[in-house]
C-alpha cells in the first residue's frame, strides 16, 4: 500500500500537471466501490473546473477546485496515479502479475479515472487493479469523515505527543504506529523501518515505552519518511512515480520484507512476526 512518502512524491509530481489546468474530459469505468461519488456526478462536477491547489493529508490527496469544491483521492493498496505519457512495466502488471506490455501506457479495464485538459497536454490517469482506491467529490462546505479522524501528520511526529498517546495503549507499538488517528501517513513499511532505527522491538506494549524511547521513535519516523521521499518512495509492488519511474527506497530497507536476511548492523537474521494481522519485520538483536 502506498504510504506517506509515495503519496507525497505523487503530490509533488502531479501538482504541476493538475493545478491551473481546466478539466474538459472526465472518463471513468462503470460504477463500483472505487467511486464514492457516482461516475455520472463526478463527470458533471469536474467538467470545466480548475484545481487551485493539491495537498496531502496523511495518505490522502485533496485537490482544491475553483468552485470551492474538493476532489478526494486515495490510492488504496494498488492505486497508481500518473500522467498519460508514463511508461513502466508495473503499469501493466495486473492481479495475476502478468506483464501485458512495456511500451507507452494504454488504458485498460483497471483504468478507472482519466482527466483530460483544455490545453490537450498530458492527461492524469488513476489506475487500480484491486479497486481499493477511492475517488470522491466534496461539495463546498462538505467535510469528509475520513479526514476528520486523522491525527498529526507523520512528517511532524513529536516524541512528546507520541508518549502521551501511548500511555493507555496496551497494544504493540507497531499497531499504534499504524493507527492513523495517532500519526497520519505511517504504514507497514515505514513503521518497521522506523522501529529498527529507534532500536525498539515492534512487539513492545506501547504503554511501557519510556519518554526517551518515544522521542527516538518519532525522530526515526520523520527520518525514514524524509529519506523515502528523497528516494522517490518504495516500488516494491505496484507503486510508480507519476512519470512512470520507480522509487528506490526499497533498495535501502533495513528490515521490511527481509526475512532471514542478515541485519545490516549485527548480521543476525531478520525475523518476521504477525502483529495485528500485519507482517512485521525486525532484528531480535538490535531491537529491544
Amino acid at each position: 500500500m502506498p504510504e506517506l512518502p509515495e503519496v507525497e512524491v505523487v503530490r509533488r509530481s502531479i501538482a504541476p500537471h493538475l493545478v491551473g489546468r481546466r478539466i474538459v474530459d472526465v472518463r471513468t469505468t462503470e460504477p463500483s466501490y472505487f467511486f464514492l461519488t457516482a461516475p455520472a456526478e463526478l463527470k458533471r462536477r469536474l467538467s470545466g473546473r480548475r484545481a487551485v491547489a493539491l495537498e496531502r493529508l496523511g495518505k490522502y490527496l485533496v485537490a482544491d477546485l475553483d468552485d470551492g469544491g474538493r476532489l478526494l483521492l486515495h490510492l488504496g493498496m494498488t492505486g497508481q496515479l500518473f500522467t498519460s505519457d508514463a511508461a513502466n512495466r508495473r503499469l501493466y502488471v495486473g492481479r495475476k502479475r502478468k506483464v501485458q506490455s512495456a511500451g507507452p501506457f494504454r488504458p485498460d479495464r483497471h483504468t478507472h479515472l482519466i482527466l483530460g485538459f483544455a490545453d490537450r497536454g498530458p492527461e492524469i490517469v488513476f489506475r487500480d487493479a484491486r479497486k481499493f482506491g477511492k475517488v470522491r467529490y466534496l461539495a463546498p462546505g462538505v467535510e469528509e469523515p475520513r479526514l476528520a479522524k486523522l491525527g498529526p501528520d507523520a512528517l511532524s511526529a513529536a516524541g512528546s505527543a507520541l508518549f502521551e498517546a501511548t500511555r493507555t495503549r496496551r497494544a504493540a507499538i507497531k499497531s499504534v504506529l499504524l493507527d492513523q488517528s495517532v500519526l497520519a501517513g505511517v504504514g507497514n513499511i515505514y513503521a518497521d523501518e522506523a522501529l529498527f532505527l529507534a532500536h525498539v522491538r515492534p512487539t513492545r506494549r506501547a504503554e511501557r515505552l519510556t519518554r526517551v524511547e518515544c522521542v527516538a521513535i518519532a525522530r526515526a519516523v520523520r527520518r525514514v519518511l524524509q529519506r523515502s521521499i528523497t528516494a522517490g518512495g518504495s516500488s516494491i509492488s505496484d507503486y510508480v512515480q507519476p512519470d512512470g519511474s520507480d522509487g528506490t527506497y526499497q533498495d535501502r530497507r533495513h528490515v521490511y520484507a527481509r526475512t532471514g536476511e542478515p541485519c545490516r548492523r549485527c548480521k543476525q537474521p531478520i525475523v518476521r512476526k504477525v502483529i495485528g494481522q500485519r507482517s512485521t519485520h525486525f532484528c531480535p538483536s538490535c531491537q529491544r
